[in-house]
């Protein structure tokens, strides 16, 4: 997660720079590459980082970009005279309060345990995973904070992961039970998960079968096959989500295609081994999600994002 820091800096490096006022987009162009580079700002025009070759490296790339518009700058090696000035630059660099943040946002989600929807939660804390990557990418001198914030997100990701995966699999019910021409509920607010579900049973399961959609608090009937939720009749295993156990009980585990749509659903829940796809795949979900007025609507969109997944994978068997 964390970069190794470097050692106590003797020198410091100050880019002192006047940015273009006629040009709001170099100008913040400038701004933004400060930032990424972590960057404190001692004053306007004053931005200091510690005495790195990639601070040095960047904030020479920096000042000759500068240069070659209206602006001027300089990058300065300096020491400070004394103790006091020292632990002044380093308190430029505390990045205590963006992980005492980041600890309060993550500890929030507890309170949704057992309630919301864990893959929800799971996505949450994937924004978060990356948030503290980001922070710890930038902090020069890591401090105990960042080990308490690192904790406090591995400990929700092993929570939600226990609510994602019960130890034991759903029950399932009887091979013999009919699952034709039935009614399927799952819980509104359908991610990728639900919505590959929905696709597999309209595709391959029951093509004459209709989906309802639960609210929260809301019992699945009687007569309807839950999916995808807790409690329900099909729902996640101790490792794999629902599309995947509905793989396993419908015996379509084998089929090339369906596994590697199964990979994208699963990392797109939870998270876990990457897959290429997985990012543009995200990106049509979120798409079709904006642009649906419902759930209905979502799925008829989602669903030819899985068809052309299942054709652009599928490969007829060799005679």
């Amino acid at each position: 997660m964390s970069k190794t820091p470097p050692a106590e800096p003797g020198r410091w490096l100050v880019l002192i720079a006047s940015l273009p006022t006629e040009d709001p987009a170099a100008r913040m162009r400038m701004l933004r590459t400060l930032e990424s580079l972590g960057a404190a700002v001692m004053r306007e025009g004053a931005y200091l980082l510690p005495d790195t070759a990639g601070s040095r490296q960047g904030l020479e790339h920096l000042a000759e970009y500068i240069a070659k518009g209206a602006g001027v700058a300089q990058v300065l090696q300096v020491a400070p005279l004394s103790e006091a000035q020292r632990n002044a630059f380093r308190s430029l660099f505390d990045r205590s309060s963006r992980y005492a943040e980041l600890i309060k946002n993550v500890e929030s989600l507890s309170i949704g345990y057992g309630i919301a929807d864990p893959s929800a939660i799971a996505r949450v804390l994937h924004k978060q995973r990356r948030e503290l990557d980001a922070i710890a990418a930038l902090d020069f001198f890591p401090t105990e904070v960042q080990e308490r914030a690192s904790n406090a997100l591995s400990a929700a990701e092993a929570a939600v992961r226990k609510l994602l995966f019960p130890a034991q699999a759903q029950d399932s019910g009887s091979p013999e039970e009919p699952l034709l021409r039935r009614v399927w509920a799952t819980r509104r607010a359908p991610w990728a998960d639900r919505l590959a579900c929905a696709w597999l049973i309209r595709r391959f399961v029951d093509p004459e079968g209709s989906v309802l959609w639960l609210d929260k608090a809301q019992a699945c009937p009687a007569h309807a096959v839950g999916f995808a939720f807790d409690g329900a009749r099909f729902g996640n295993s101790a490792s794999q989500v629902t599309f995947e156990v509905m793989l396993q009980r419908f015996g379509l585990a084998k089929n090339a295609a369906l596994a590697r749509i199964g990979a994208i659903v699963h990392f797109l829940e939870v998270r876990e081994a990457p897959v290429p796809e997985a990012a543009g795949v995200q990106t049509l979900l979120q798409g079709a999600a904006r642009r649906s007025a419902n759930e209905d609507e979502l799925l008829a969109e989602a669903e030819k994002t899985f068809d052309l997944l299942y054709e652009a994978y599928f490969e007829a068997p060799r005679r």
